[in-house]
């Protein structure tokens, strides 16, 4: 490699940089011992020296060499000696991955080759056993997901690992006493379908463009749909405006509000009247004479009272809500067996590792009860992870997500379970908006495309013609925060979820939380309940529980991990009743939360 110093001073003038003839000739010497061209040396000294915020000179250049130049080359030195040596100094996932890769090439190349005389294929292939492009996995969980790979500190939480009430029931509901928890791997009938309201969604979507009339024209809608179904359900005459005064009671419909940007609280209650009544004025209201009530702000009410002044509302009556009917299947839904389903919300690595002991002990689960159904909330990279906020993973979160998604697909492949994934506003590779498309992955194995499904967030699914809410957005924290109540009422949670299912939306809070940026058009084509489900899993932070409100089965499974510690799952059996006219009965069988 022949460098002269008159090339590098050259090189060196380009970037502003003039200097001495002797520390050229001492660049140009660096060079030929170091085997460096002339722009790669400029550029890595140029580099060095911006670092440094230091001019050229010799000792800048001495300091270049020593600190740099020679210390690289030993590191390359290591690594050579590293890959001549025992494979064994390499990750075993490394080692697999690479052999893989070669036999894929080498199957590829062989289809394209004229075959030789001499056998040289590594497996013979006959009818009984023919050459797949992708075999079966044999590799266990622990060896397709190597943390090592994306951070730089993947230790295992100790307090994790050492904890003692692996497998304890929490909670149960139905005839969940001495029920054997496992299914048929899906080995019998499974129909699983989305239903949408009025279509499903199924890919991405242009956000940040909505314009504040759009949003106006949302809300609007749902006052007026909500209102005249309880108009028709309670058969009321008429409404009246909100601001017309009137000294006998009148019934108001509206959307309830907060007089400031605070919290709301039984002073601060204001109801903003429908478009068509009212012209979306406001009034506020006094909830003195209620005896019981439940409201939250983005709530759509229909009101009794008195409005003498036209400026202050008396109310006397709260109207309830009415849910959606429960969805009907028909004869072609799956048969009338008995199925498990499981389900798991993210995170799945501990607050304190990166390590994902808590999925690869979930994948153990499954291929031990081999579930029909396995349905998992995200996130699966949660962006408020500490080594995610402080940017210490050393892959792309895109890469990691994949990682994490092939080791639970090929994990699961022996327990033959079907697999459904829904995303999280947490999911820090995903598109941050609400509702959130589902996840792609376009390097599904063909042999996992079957009983592999994505889905949006939120949405209805269909299981044999038993109907599951799905949502990841913990709904239940954010409007229990904002919801407020009168004394002697059922719990907050049955409140709240009695509200989801009587406002038929899986997200009926607005303003909505500060972390939950929402499409308003998506959000009227896509969150809202097509029907009532037959069960509704709505995972939270809070504590885990199953529920029935209104005939709907509500589960939150809580966590998969909480903080450092470990968290719970849920597991369900479904059975759809025949109806032959008589009272619906619930097609849950049974439900229990685990802790993992």
């Amino acid at each position: 490699m022949t460098v002269s110093a008159e090339q590098l001073a050259k090189e060196l003038e380009i970037f502003g940089l003039d200097c001495d003839e002797s520390l050229t000739e001492k660049l140009a010497e660096l060079c030929v011992q170091y085997e460096q061209d002339v722009e790669g040396m400029v550029g890595e000294l140029l580099a060095y020296i911006n670092t440094k915020k230091d001019c050229l000179t010799s000792e800048t250049l001495s300091s270049f060499e020593r600190e740099f130049l020679s210390k690289r080359v030993s590191r390359v030195r290591h690594s050579a000696s590293k890959d001549s040596g025992h494979a064994g100094a390499r990750d075993i996932v490394s080692i697999q991955e690479l052999i893989e890769a070669e036999e894929e090439e080498e199957t590829l190349l062989n289809s394209y080759a004229t075959p030789s005389k001499g056998s040289q294929k590594r497996a013979v292939t006959t009818p009984e056993t023919p050459l797949t492009k992708r075999r079966v996995s044999t590799r266990s969980p622990h060896q397709l997901l190597s943390p090592s790979s994306f951070s730089p500190s993947a230790t295992p939480s100790q307090k994790y690992n050492s904890r003692n009430n692996r497998g304890e029931v929490v909670t149960s509901f139905g005839s969940a006493q001495g029920v054997s928890w496992s299914g048929r791997g899906g080995a019998g009938i499974i129909s699983l379908k989305v239903l949408g309201c009025p279509e499903s969604l199924t890919g991405s979507y242009k956000f940040m463009f909505q314009k504040l009339p759009d949003i106006r024209e949302v809300l609007t809608c749902k006052i007026e749909e909500l209102g005249s179904e309880l108009k028709e359900h309670y058969k009321i005459e008429a409404f009246t405006p909100v601001l017309v005064p009137a000294q006998e009671p009148v019934t108001l419909l509206g959307k309830i509000g907060c007089d400031s940007n605070g919290k709301l609280n039984n002073k601060s209650v204001i109801l903003e009247g429908d478009r068509e009544h009212s012209s979306g004025a406001q009034v506020p209201v006094d909830l003195s004479e209620l005896k019981e009530y439940s409201l939250f702000p983005g709530q759509v009410v229909v009101m009794e009272g008195i409005n003498t002044t036209g400026r202050k509302f008396v109310a006397t009556k709260l109207y309830e809500g009415v849910p959606l009917p429960f969805y009907q299947p028909t004869e072609e839904e799956g048969d009338f067996e008995q199925n498990m389903v499981l389900v798991a919300c993210g995170p799945y690595t501990t607050s304190d590792s990166i390590t994902y002991d808590p999925l690869l002990d979930l994948i153990t689960t499954i291929n031990h009860d081999r579930p029909d159904v396995c349905i998992l909330f995200g996130p699966f990279l949660d962006a408020k992870h500490e080594q995610v906020e402080n940017c210490l993973l050393t892959s792309p979160f895109e890469d990691v997500f994949k990682q994490c998604l092939r080791t639970i697909t090929e994990g699961t492949r022996s327990s033959g379970s079907h697999l459904v994934f829904v995303p999280s506003l947490r999911d820090v590779h995903h598109e941050p908006v609400y509702p959130q498309p589902p996840f792609s992955f376009s390097d599904l194995p063909h042999e996992d495309k079957k009983r592999v499904q994505f889905v949006s967030e939120p949405c209805c699914l269909s299981l044999n013609g038993v109907v599951f809410g799905l949502t990841s957005t913990d709904l239940l924290f954010h409007m229990g925060a904002e919801e407020i109540s009168s004394s002697g009422t059922s719990d907050r949670f049955s409140r709240v979820l009695k509200h989801v299912l009587t406002q038929r939306s899986f997200y009926p809070l607005y303003p909505p939380q500060e972390d939950v940026a929402i499409d308003y058009e998506n959000f009227y084509a896509h969150a809202q309940l097509p029907v009532t489900p037959d069960v509704l899993i709505i995972p939270s932070e809070l504590r885990y529980f199953v529920k029935d409100i209104l005939g709907c089965v509500c589960v939150n499974p809580g966590r998969l991990t909480k903080g450092q510690v470990g968290g719970t799952y849920g597991r369900l059996y479904i059975r759809r009743q025949p109806t032959d006219g008589e009272e619906r009965q619930s097609p849950c069988v049974a439900a229990q939360v685990v802790r993992i």
